[in-house]
């Protein structure tokens, strides 16, 4: 959504000050274990990637290997070697925390990077699942556990797809256009419509499949897309601080569930099964716990949503 300002800054949320912190996105939005852990790391390694003239989208390639190697190296029964896998899935969390940080640090940012950055994740998950499988059916399971494993890996997408989306659209009302990277379909489609085939062949794709990806997220928030639609046409000057205080107010205690959905917690699990050798609990936790939570969280995102909307309609924030 492009066409509202960036609102007044919050008291709430004290000025940064240090280099690390400007390369965060926000304290709201950000994950304990990362700002302690994966973001000291990614800085240090964006850093030294602005030293040598490395742009944020190499990096993200990079970390494609490194997710991808993780997955083929769960495959062994041999601990050892799924211990080397680990580090190769922390490093490559790492150099996906050092991409953006070195996007924000340099103002090197562009949609592609951002449909790169999403679609590097979705590799690393694809191989970990195919490895789980063989790795699994080695161990006596028969071919049916392609069926949890694909059920899993769609839960994933779709997890990972609405808790960047509720991540963007906070950001969107604390910081704007500036500080989001909140899309919406209307625009990507016109967008997309204007494109070549014969001239911008792989592009053409690459915008379809983002344009697809945008759709799902906002077939999953009704209500939510409401929302933004008012914002959009009633604030074309900025949003009024007090919404912006409000929203933010009701918004922030969802984002724990953006993070609990993604990385961090899976990973923290899917080691443990590891050390265990019982991976393939992996599938299960991700489709009888993460969908739960996953549901929760749209139907609470839901709700303050149609609480703002209401608000707004009724004139609560015209100034």
């Amino acid at each position: 959504m492009e066409t509202t300002t960036t609102p007044r800054p919050l008291a709430e949320e004290p000025e940064k000050t240090s280099a690390f912190e400007n390369s965060l996105k926000s304290n709201d939005t950000e994950e304990k274990i990362d700002i302690w852990f994966y973001r000291p790391i990614g800085y240090q390694i964006a850093l030294f990637c602005a030293k040598v003239g490395l742009r944020p989208n190499p990096v993200t390639i990079i970390s494609i290997f490194f997710g991808v190697a993780a997955g083929i190296l769960f495959y062994p029964q041999e601990l050892w070697i799924n211990v080397i896998g680990m580090l190769s899935l922390m490093f490559a969390n790492s150099l996906d925390s050092a991409d953006g940080q070195l996007a924000r640090m340099t103002n090197d940012k562009s949609r592609f990077g951002r449909i790169l950055d999403g679609v590097a994740g979705d590799f690393w998950f694809i191989a970990i699942h195919i490895a789980i499988c063989l790795r699994s059916m080695e161990e006596g399971w028969t071919a049916w556990i392609w069926v949890p494993g694909v059920v899993a890996g769609v839960s994933h997408m779709i997890q990972s797809a609405m808790a960047d989306y509720y991540r963007n659209v906070h950001l969107f009302f604390i910081k704007g256009t500036n500080g989001s990277e909140l899309d919406n379909s209307h625009d990507l489609q016109k967008e997309y419509d204007e494109m070549s085939w014969t001239r911008q062949f792989g592009m053409k794709i690459v915008a379809r499949l983002y344009l697809n990806y945008t759709k799902e997220q906002e077939f999953f928030s009704p209500k939510l897309q409401k929302l933004l639609a008012v914002v959009k046409e009633k604030y074309r000057n900025g949003l009024p601080a007090k919404l912006v205080t409000d929203f933010r107010a009701q918004n922030k205690p969802l984002m724990k569930y953006t993070n609990i959905v993604q990385f961090n917690t899976r990973v923290i699990f899917l080691f443990l099964w590891l050390f265990i050798d019982q991976s393939w609990i992996y599938f299960f936790f991700d489709i009888f716990i993460l969908n739960p939570i996953l549901i929760y969280m749209i139907v609470k995102q839901e709700q303050v949503s149609n609480h703002f909307y209401k608000e707004i309609t009724a004139g609560k924030y015209n100034g």
